[in-house]
């Protein structure tokens, strides 16, 4: 039989090339659908670099095969096979095949049986068709018979890598690691070109052949790798200038960011034309995210965003800096600027459409000029100083800076830090005013004052440092040490002797504070101070906040057996349904109304003060005391006691003296031991005209005419001049 196979080769060698070419074409498409499987190539110019390489692989393998089969080498020895057409197209088909599955493989990411797979059946595939053809052409039919066997097996791994589990993520895209699969095949190539010069051999056509498509392998696929290399730095150039882009823009509103104002202000610095900045802030923004909701406040920013974009002009820059404040950066002369910015408060200030409903906000701005800032930074300081003045001015303005607004800031830092240890340098001390009975004028009541004296500032006025207090959290620690003084000094009156109370001031914030109520309870035990003795003033701004948590907060210090007054009554927060709900005892008229027009003279009555007569019926019908504050002149006197006022208040008594001078105009207004009075002894406060430290609410009592103008006791403390204590305690 081999006889007759070696005798028909001539016959065989056009069938082997025929089968072989159809291998070819066949190892081709499915190398085509290697390429095609998920996780190998994502685009047709990932599939030609992976072509390339595995060209590459593939060119150096044949090469290497060709210089172990070729004379003098020659592995196989006899059984080396001779020159045959199908046999050089089939080894080539097998070598690019075995060299693209090799790089698939390396490349995909895990899992990769299904590649691996699929790949090792292409391999196979073209491999039986090696043998095929060998076999047809040269070899035998036990080689061509092999081939057939293995023909199948390929296509059924084929058929198999479909049903395995797709690789994770796509291919390995570092175009750097690439260079690995091109050194290797060429170090193969050029070892085994050395070895076949030193034993003696010469170089065919088809190894040149060989030779150039490594070199054309290898120069496209750099080529490539250059061009993946510039794409990647150009991706990256451009993601970077997006990336910056973003770094100086505010996500919400698109405008620029603080850093992109930043930006802006440090390429105007060197600009020789006058530039100015705008710091915008929304006033009460804060209660519509509270009780709108969040994205009701992101639409509205995004709307302010707008409105502001499209009112300035070319080359203004407009930003958002955090919250709800904005900032916009213009080349303008002051004046022009100042225009533009009462424009804006109109254009931001209007009504803000929402299917929630209609939202109303104001701002207030500051303006402050390149002329007036060195550098960067103090512009932005001086833009936040006008807007901060904007707001405590009333908001809703425009304020330009001013350099006063440096030396109040100055003191305003300086009395916040020497505050914060004002009472361990015993530098803070009580004034009492005297509260007294009217007509007769006698003392039967004080109001701590709190008063501050600095050894280097001297003295600082409460109405600079208790705003101050509240706004950097020491009006609690402050309220807590008048308390205490409060209370040891009016133990010290009562021990005395004097039938008198005392009244302390109490903030907002130190009313809303859950521990205020034991506060009192411990001063007033660890003074021993009867609780009807001592008056806790709050001041109508306080009603305007929280009605109902003030109501629960004045119940349970009522509880306490201690006496609420409504300081500042008639400044216009209260209402007369709030007042009826109110739990207290005590209402203090504002001395607005005292000093209000000239009072009433009527035919058959002495003159009287019309809204201190309302005032007090009021009261009296809802069994509350009156105490007539401001008093500060003997005409005003009148009005309030023909008013029937029984308690007064103001200059004309005194001013906030010390404790031992109140003392003395206490053992001054006491009368001689045996004689009448209209004082009760100390403890009786059934019907004593200090009854206001008593447990019980005052009777209604009718206006009755007064015994005609009384001449006060004159004292050292009367000097004019006298502090309104009603105005001690607000909140900032």
């Amino acid at each position: 039989m081999t006889e007759h196979w070696q005798h028909e080769q001539a016959q065989r060698g056009g069938l082997a090339t025929l089968i072989a070419a159809g291998m070819a074409v066949s190892g081709a498409l499915l190398c085509a659908g290697l390429l095609r499987l998920p996780g190998v190539a994502e685009t047709p110019a990932a599939a030609l670099r992976l072509v390339l390489d595995g060209l590459v692989i593939g060119a150096a393998l044949w090469f290497v095969g060709w210089v172990l089969l070729t004379d003098p080498t020659r592995v196989l020895g006899d059984l080396t096979p001779s020159g045959c057409l199908a046999i050089l197209v089939a080894t080539v088909t097998a070598a690019v095949a075995v060299g693209l599955t090799f790089i698939v493989g390396a490349r995909a990411r895990a899992p990769r049986r299904g590649l691996l797979l699929a790949g090792t059946g292409v391999t196979v595939v073209t491999g039986s068709g090696l043998a095929i053809s060998a076999g047809i052409c040269q070899a035998g039919p036990v080689v061509a018979l092999v081939g057939a066997v293995l023909l199948p097996i390929g296509l059924l791994m084929v058929a198999l890598a479909g049903r395995a589990p797709d690789p994770a993520g796509g291919p390995d895209g570092d175009v750097i690691r690439r260079g690995t699969y091109a050194v290797l095949p060429m170090v193969a190539m050029a070892v085994s070109a050395v070895y076949h010069l030193l034993v003696g051999g010469s170089f065919t056509i088809l190894a040149v052949v060989a030779g150039i498509v490594e070199g054309f392998g290898l120069v496209a696929r750099q080529y490539l790798a250059l061009a993946d290399v510039r794409a990647y730095a150009g991706r990256l150039a451009e993601r970077e200038a997006h990336f910056r882009e973003l770094a100086h823009t505010d996500p919400l509103t698109g405008l620029a960011n603080r850093r992109g104002l930043l930006r802006a202000v440090q390429q105007q610095a060197d600009s020789e034309t006058p530039w100015v900045l705008l710091g915008l802030d929304l006033d009460g923004f804060k209660n519509v995210n509270d009780m709108r909701g969040h994205d009701v406040g992101d639409a509205v920013l995004i709307e302010v965003g707008r409105r502001l974009k499209s009112n300035l002009r070319p080359g203004d820059l407009a930003a958002r800096l955090g919250g709800d404040e904005f900032a916009v950066l213009m080349r303008a002369r002051p004046a022009e600027a100042q225009r533009i910015a009462q424009r804006l408060l109109g254009v931001v200030g209007s009504a803000y459409r929402h299917e929630a409903g209609s939202v109303f906000l104001s701002v207030s701005i500051g303006v402050a000029d390149s002329a007036d800032a060195a550098d960067v930074e103090t512009l932005l300081r001086n833009a936040d100083l006008a807007l901060r003045y904007a707001k405590q001015r009333g908001k809703n303005r425009v304020e330009r800076y001013d350099v006063a607004y440096d030396n109040l800031l100055r003191r305003r830092t300086t009395l916040e830090h020497e505050l914060r240890g004002a009472i361990e340098r015993d530098e803070l001390h009580l004034a009492f005013q005297p509260v007294v009975a009217v007509p007769s004028v006698r003392p039967v009541g004080a109001e701590a004052l709190l008063r501050w004296h600095h050894p280097e500032l001297g003295n600082v006025g409460p109405d600079e440092f208790i705003p101050l207090a509240e706004e950097c959290g020491m009006i609690a620690k402050l309220g807590a040490w008048v308390l205490h003084r409060a209370c040891h000094q009016l133990s010290l009156w009562l021990a005395a002797g004097h039938d008198v109370w005392a009244s302390v001031n109490v903030s907002p914030r130190e009313l809303h504070a859950p521990e205020y109520v034991l506060q009192v309870t411990e001063a007033l035990r660890a003074h021993r101070v009867p609780p009807q003795r001592l008056v806790l003033e709050v001041t109508e701004h306080a009603v305007a906040t929280d009605l109902d948590e003030l109501i629960r907060r004045l119940r349970a210090l009522r509880l306490t057996g201690v006496r609420i007054a409504l300081d500042d009554f008639g400044a216009g927060y209260s209402s007369l349904g709030q007042l009826r709900r109110l739990p207290i005892d005590i209402l203090k008229i504002d001395h607005s109304l005292v000093a209000g027009p000239e009072p009433i003279r009527p035919p058959d009555g002495r003159a009287f003060a019309p809204m201190v007569d309302v005032v007090m019926r009021l009261g009296h019908q809802l069994g509350l005391e009156v105490i007539a504050e401001g008093v500060t002149n003997r005409t005003e006197l009148a009005a309030v006691v023909e008013a029937g006022c029984r308690f007064g208040q103001g200059q004309l008594f005194g001013w906030g003296v010390p404790a031992e001078h109140l003392e003395a105009m206490l053992e001054a207004a006491s009368p001689p031991e045996g004689s009448g009075s209209e004082s009760r002894p100390q403890g009786d406060t059934g019907t004593s005209t200090s009854r206001i430290g008593g447990n019980n609410r005052s009777a209604p009592r009718q206006r009755r005419p007064s015994d005609g103008p009384v001449d006060p006791k004159t004292d050292s403390a009367q000097n004019a001049g006298s502090v309104d204590s009603s105005r001690e305690m607000r909140q900032a």
